[in-house]
């Protein structure tokens, strides 16, 4: 073999092994905008700590890193009520990113008044439409029908609901300790994004979650679904049981 020719086979050999050794091309980074609804009335104060540490553990799951694309994560808590005749819809948090999130602590915000349920959702889902993101899924939190609102009513609040999910949005619903979702059916919810909690699963529950909502944004999933495997870390079935829920 001649000088011209080992430097070409030098050449097609180095090209090979460059080849073998190069790293994979990381798929982009994605974005997930999440925006948690809670209830803070009256009735929530029996499980409040659990309702307060849920959140915190929904954050904390969903900035853990997985085998599929960097997820960048854009989270917003609202709490609501009505008090003394007045609806009181107070952001807590507002475009946190994950990783630099505030823990919220039991003191921050307290349980009171009753449940302006359908002023807190069509007020949530306008502050979601300012922020115009791609992919986003809203987190009902309650436990208690609906009250109080005077904003909106079940026809304007589905007529909001309608207008988030045409936008490829998700919304879920969960009931902590209740498991009544007249009011989610009346908006026109799926009875396959209502899940019934039970207190001492609530943690598990937003961190199971949090998986799942990193999945849609992933385009791993097409959408945020429960099924019985996300029931039974619930407990759907006990809360059911006790409060007469169907």
């Amino acid at each position: 073999m001649n000088m011209r020719s080992l430097v070409i086979a030098g050449a097609t050999i180095l090209g090979l092994t460059g080849c073998a050794t190069a790293s994979p091309k990381q798929p982009a980074p994605v974005e997930l905008n999440t925006y948690i609804l809670l209830d803070r009335t009256g009735s929530m104060g029996s499980i409040w700590d659990e309702a307060v540490s849920s959140v915190n553990s929904y954050v904390q799951s969903v900035i853990e890193p997985d085998d599929g694309p960097q997820v960048i994560n854009d989270i917003t808590l609202a709490a609501f009520d009505s008090d003394k005749g007045s609806f009181q819809f107070d952001v807590l948090r507002k475009n946190v990113k994950g990783e630099s999130w505030k823990d919220l602590t039991k003191t921050e915000v307290s349980p009171r008044g009753m449940t302006p349920l359908f002023d807190a959702i069509g007020r949530m889902i306008s502050v979601a439409d300012t922020d115009a993101p791609e992919k986003a899924v809203i987190v009902v939190m309650t436990d208690g029908r609906e009250n109080a609102s005077r904003e909106f009513n079940k026809e304007t609040a589905k007529a909001a609901l309608e207008r988030a999910e045409k936008k490829g949005w998700e919304v879920v619903f969960l009931g902590a300790e209740f498991g009544n979702f007249a009011d989610a059916d009346a908006m026109g919810l799926q009875r396959s994004k209502q899940m019934a909690v039970h207190k001492d699963k609530l943690d598990a529950t937003m961190r199971n979650l949090a998986k799942k909502n990193r999945s849609y944004a992933q385009e791993l999933a097409d959408d945020v679904e429960f099924n019985e495997t996300d029931r039974k870390i619930a407990d759907e079935d006990d809360v059911k049981q006790r409060k007469g829920g169907k």
